[in-house]
């Protein structure tokens, strides 16, 4: 118990890093009052990464999981800030046992343009992850959405990599397209979303009011799946 939300969010993010807690979970609190605990700079739960947040979708019209990220935390993300993003839903997607997945970097259009930056940044990204920069996932960007979702569309456009087409993980632009893709299918698309908030010191679940009973089960399972993993991680006897 505590008197106010801000003093629930000190606390429980004082149980984590006291060890008393391995997950953290949002309750009626405000995302941004529980987040400015998360990253504060002294008493918080931040990593060497930047935090992110992914969006687990089933979607009853794609053939498996969509990773969406990200949709939830950062506004504007950098070239830097993006790497990350990638990073953490790489770990992820390893972490619930799904192996190395196919990451899309998604713009408005498939080729690069000097006129709209996400693509130059989705090219970057590619060739960091040609140069060892980013492991564990194979990426292919800039992709429009239907591309990167789309076997008959990247046919049609010439389009010709293990992504396209058959993406596992869209990385969005920006919060807003992130938010409005995720939206979309929830709402027009029937899915059901888990969402996860990564690069902090224990996984952290993020749920909105508007969430179905299904979505936050969902998304304390997936927490808890990764959360395992990472303590087998940290257990696990250096070579």
């Amino acid at each position: 118990d505590a008197p106010h939300s801000h003093a629930a969010a000190e606390c429980a993010v004082g149980l984590v890093r006291s060890g008393e807690a391995e997950l953290l979970m949002k309750g009626s609190l405000h995302t941004d009052e529980l987040m400015h605990e998360v990253v504060a700079r002294t008493t918080g739960l931040r990593s060497s990464r930047r935090i992110s947040h992914v969006f687990i979708m089933e979607v009853p019209t794609y053939a498996e999981p969509l990773f969406i990220t990200d949709a939830a935390i950062n506004i504007f993300p950098d070239l830097e800030t993006k790497a990350d993003i990638i990073r953490n839903v790489i770990d992820l997607h390893h972490g619930l046992g799904l192996g190395e997945p196919r990451v899309a970097i998604l713009s408005a259009v498939e080729q690069v343009n000097p006129s709209i930056p996400s693509t130059i940044e989705a090219a970057a990204l590619c060739k960091m992850a040609d140069r060892g920069q980013i492991t564990g996932g194979l990426l292919d960007g800039p992709l429009a959405l239907d591309n990167a979702i789309s076997p008959d569309a990247a046919r049609i456009k010439g389009i010709r990599s293990p992504v396209a087409g058959v993406a596992q993980v869209l990385v969005v632009p920006d919060l807003e397209a992130g938010n409005m893709l995720a939206k979309n299918l929830t709402f027009l698309a029937n899915a059901e979303a888990a969402g996860i908030v990564l690069g902090a010191r224990v996984p952290i679940i993020l749920t909105s009011r508007a969430d179905s009973p299904r979505s936050r089960l969902a998304s304390c399972a997936v927490a808890a799946i990764y959360a395992h993993h990472l303590g087998q991680q940290e257990a696990r006897p250096l070579a």
